[in-house]
C-alpha cells in the first residue's frame, strides 16, 4: 500500500504523533499526494527540505506561493538557539485557515528527540481541533534495545507498565504501553505506522507489535513498512 492509503479524509487537517519518523512521513506523504498541501507544526519541528519556507505568512502569502508550487512549509522560526539550528514554531495562521487554503494541511504534533519510541508527557501531543485524523509513527529500530536508550521520556513508560529504564523494549511490552495510552486518552490515533520496518525481520517484530496491542483490547489498524520507499502493509 502506498502513504496515501492510510488517509481516511479527502481533505482538511492531518496530525502525525509519536517517533520514529513523523517528519519523513510528513514530507513523503506531501509529495505522494496530488494536491496543495501546507506542511506545519503545532509543537517544534525542522524545516523540511525541498519546498519553499513561509514565515509568519499572511493568508496572502500561503495563497500566492500554492499557485507556484504544490507543497509549501509554513510556520514561525523558534526562539534563540532552536531558531538558529532551523526549529520551527506553530504557525501565526490558525489550521482552519489553513485548510481553508490548501487542500491538506499535515501537522507535527510532537517531538520525540530523534528518538524511535515516544511516552508522552500531559502536555502532549499537541493536535489540533481542527484535525481530522492522526496517525502514530512507532520506530521498530527500537524494539530490542533498553527502554532507557530508545524511549523520549522513558520514566513515563516505565511507570505506566511497571517496567525499568534497564528492561529490552520487546515489540509485545511497547505495545502494552502505546494500549494503555490509548486506553487513559493521552493519544487517540486512528492509524499506527511501524516504520523502518525495511526488511522481513522487521516485519515481524511489527507483526509481533500489532498480536499484542490486540491482546490488550486495543483495535487500531496497524501498518508497517518503509515510509521513505512508500511500501507498508497491514500487520
Amino acid at each position: 500500500m502506498n502513504l496515501a492509503d492510510l488517509l481516511r479524509t479527502d481533505s482538511g487537517v492531518l496530525s502525525v504523533v509519536g517517533s520514529g519518523g513523523k517528519s519523513t512521513l510528513v514530507n513523503e506523504l506531501a509529495r505522494e499526494l496530488g494536491c496543495t498541501v501546507v506542511i506545519t507544526t503545532s509543537t517544534h519541528m525542522l524545516a523540511p527540505e525541498g519546498c519553499p519556507l513561509l514565515l509568519d505568512a499572511t493568508e496572502l502569502d500561503v495563497e500566492q506561493a500554492l499557485w507556484y508550487t504544490r507543497v509549501v512549509c509554513v510556520g514561525t522560526r523558534a526562539p534563540g538557539a532552536e531558531g538558529a539550528a532551523g526549529k520551527l514554531c506553530a504557525p501565526s495562521l490558525g489550521f482552519g485557515t489553513l485548510a481553508v487554503l490548501a487542500d491538506r494541511v499535515l501537522v507535527e504534533a510532537d517531538g520525540a528527540r530523534r528518538l524511535p519510541h515516544k511516552a508522552h508527557a500531559a502536555h502532549e501531543p499537541v493536535v489540533p481541533a481542527e484535525s481530522s485524523q492522526t496517525i502514530q509513527v512507532v520506530g521498530a529500530s527500537g524494539f530490542g534495545g533498553c527502554v532507557g536508550e530508545v524511549v523520549h521520556r522513558p520514566e513515563l513508560m516505565c511507570a505506566a507498565v511497571g517496567c525499568s529504564a534497564s528492561d529490552e523494549c520487546t515489540p509485545e511490552l511497547y505495545a502494552r504501553f502505546v494500549a494503555a495510552e490509548h486506553a487513559a486518552g493521552v493519544v487517540r490515533a486512528d492509524d499506527i505506522v511501524v516504520n523502518q520496518a525495511d526488511d522481513q525481520a522487521g516485519i515481524e517484530l511489527a507483526v509481533r507489535f500489532a498480536a499484542e496491542l490486540r491482546a490488550c483490547g486495543d483495535e487500531t489498524p496497524v501498518a508497517a513498512g518503509s515510509v521513505r520507499e512508500h511500501r507498508l502493509e497491514r500487520v
